[in-house]
């Protein structure tokens, strides 16, 4: 497992009973969690201390519950990136935090590449990979069907003083995107991907990832290029074995690039005990070329 220890405007204070209490810079936030089905290890007076929880309704969806001081919106710091953090509907904040362990490896990649590198991210929402991968030098094309978490994502670029670098935001379904993307004959070095397990297009296109994942990948291949550096993808469905997106790997690219591929999950620690919390699975293709 990849453990995201790096933070220090983030901490998962405690987990436990379907719920996490996470810091986010000074705002305590307490949401439900379905992997954290152990007892916590602190007591009521300490998750009492949250600023604000998300309760889920008995009819499905569910509510933030703020307190007097809760801010709407307010900013936290990775290494040199920063970002905007809202409580948003169904219980997210705009960032998933876990995924710094996977910033950190492609923009050691893209660094040590020493060259040209193009990289195709897709379901990208708020951009924290686009803005790892732009800050290590690489040109990135972000798209999302999201018009909101687009606009979002051009805001984190600006925040880490990327607003120069070269991003390409498009608001699109990705399926329609990356099929005009190989009739246009566009390539990338590099391609990562953070399917949703259900989700629908700017005009109700249905997305279910079972279904979907593999012929998206397929395409996906025709765009890399004869100098490609990495394919990343993830997933954060319940019971989605890594060996899924690793056996996609191996069929699609490793078989016809060579090259090495990896898998497993990616976690948060907890910082009042010894435990890790899982936060989903990822599949890395790599090329052995680069120094």
């Amino acid at each position: 497992m990849l453990i995201a220890r790096d933070w220090t405007d983030y901490e998962l204070l405690d987990a436990g009973r379907g719920e996490k209490l996470e810091r986010w810079g000074k705002v305590i936030l307490r949401r439900p969690d379905p992997q954290a089905i152990w007892p916590p290890v602190q007591g009521a007076r300490f998750w009492d201390r949250a600023d604000a929880r998300y309760q889920r309704s008995g009819t499905g969806g569910g509510h933030w519950a703020y307190g007097k001081s809760m801010p709407n919106q307010w900013q936290i710091s990775y290494k040199k990136l920063r970002f905007h953090i809202e409580p948003t509907g169904f219980k997210h904040t705009g960032l998933f935090p876990e995924q710094a362990v996977n910033w950190d490896w492609m923009a050691d990649h893209v660094r040590k590449a020493n060259r040209r590198i193009r990289v195709l991210n897709l379901f990208a929402y708020t951009g924290g990979a686009t803005v790892a991968l732009a800050e290590a030098g690489a040109e990135v094309c972000h798209v999302d069907a999201a018009k909101r978490m687009v606009a979002r994502a051009r805001e984190n670029a600006m925040l880490s003083g990327l607003g120069n670098r070269s991003v390409r935001y498009i608001v699109d379904d990705v399926m329609k995107f990356i099929q005009r993307e190989v009739r246009r004959g566009n390539q990338y070095e590099a391609i990562v991907m953070d399917p949703p397990t259900y989700g629908r297009g700017p005009t109700g296109e249905l997305w279910k990832l079972e279904d979907t994942l593999f012929p998206l990948v397929q395409t996906c291949t025709e765009l890399l290029s004869d100098q490609p550096l990495f394919f990343l993808v993830n997933s954060y469905t319940s019971g989605f074995s890594p060996m899924v997106a690793a056996n996609m790997l191996k069929t699609l690219i490793k078989s016809e690039r060579g090259g090495a591929v990896t898998c497993g999950e990616v976690g948060l620690p907890i910082s009042c005990s010894d435990l890790v919390l899982p936060c989903g699975a990822y599949g890395r293709w790599e090329t052995g070329d680069e120094p």
